[in-house]
């Protein structure tokens, strides 16, 4: 039989898009480092919006809040302690983390808070959590897994600096589809708090090396990469955050200096989180203006 028989052979999908599906400018991070030090509130009155971040144990809370300094610093900066070996939540006291601009402090502050777990007894109480999107945990408070703060470990008042005025949601990539129901359960209890305050919500998306190999060769595939926006849209539909409000980024873990495609990340998504709380900032002023 003449001719030669052919083969039919199935090729591989490429794990890319052909090209960015998000914009970035990679080498604008001055630009973006400067708005962010000359940004100006909404509101004269107010001195800076806090920015609340909660999520699972182990996802990167305090190490964003680290990497965010590191960016601005230009140096790799530990203020706030993490840990990635224990499984059990590492900050265990409310407290609150200030940017600094030289001298002065930056407009914006975060709160990091005690990791979510699975188990009534285990981990933050939602309850604490509703309780510092209202502003009223006292500093240094310390969370108690079996009970929720008492009146002693709340303010009787609150300024307009006390307020939570986004909450952010610190998810692990690679961990999105392991994430145990229990914890969604929590996130849910938070998120019906916030959506009641019409506190914003975001979500900062972690460990994104891990989960994509293009991404661990290049920072700069982060949005060619079909993987990470998989993840991306599976990680709005468990959390109910739409995917313009999911902002993935490196955290500095093992590094010695700050790299440029990491900041870029880092302040590019900072910056987003800060105009959407300055939005809300501007709602409650023109809000009681009408007053």
């Amino acid at each position: 039989m003449g001719g030669s028989e052919s083969k039919t052979q199935t090729e591989t999908p490429s794990p890319e898009f052909d090209i960015p599906w998000r914009e970035t400018l990679w080498d604008k991070k001055e630009v973006l480092e400067k708005n962010l030090r000359e940004f100006e509130l909404s509101d004269s009155n107010v001195k800076y919006v806090r920015i609340l971040l909660a999520g699972e144990v182990g996802t990167g809370k305090s190490s964003f809040i680290n990497s965010v300094n590191s960016a601005f610093q230009g140096r790799i900066t530990t203020e706030a302690l993490a840990d990635s070996v224990s499984g059990t939540s590492f900050t265990k006291t409310y407290r609150t983390y200030y940017i600094r601009n030289g001298e002065s402090v930056l407009p914006f502050v975060f709160n990091d808070i005690m990791g979510l777990e699975s188990g009534a007894s285990q981990g933050a109480d939602p309850e604490d959590i509703a309780k510092s999107l209202e502003g009223l945990l006292k500093e240094e408070y310390n969370f108690n897994p079996t009970n929720s703060a008492k009146k002693e470990d709340c303010r009787s008042e609150t300024s307009p600096e006390d307020l939570s005025y986004c909450l952010v949601y610190v998810i692990a990539a690679d961990k999105v589809s392991q994430m145990n129901q229990d914890v969604f359960q929590k996130m849910k209890h938070i998120r019906q708090k916030a959506s009641a305050l019409e506190i914003p919500q975001a979500v900062i998306m972690t460990r994104v090396d891990e989960e994509c190999p293009l991404v661990k060769k290049s920072l700069r595939k982060i949005y060619t990469s079909k993987k990470i926006k998989e993840k991306m849209q599976q990680c709005s539909i468990s959390v109910g955050v739409p995917v313009s409000h999911i902002f993935p980024v490196k955290n500095y873990h093992e590094e010695s200096d700050t790299q440029n495609d990491m900041d870029v990340l880092i302040l590019r998504a900072l910056m987003q989180i800060v105009q959407i709380a300055d939005d809300l900032l501007n709602r409650r002023k023109t809000d009681s203006e009408k007053l």
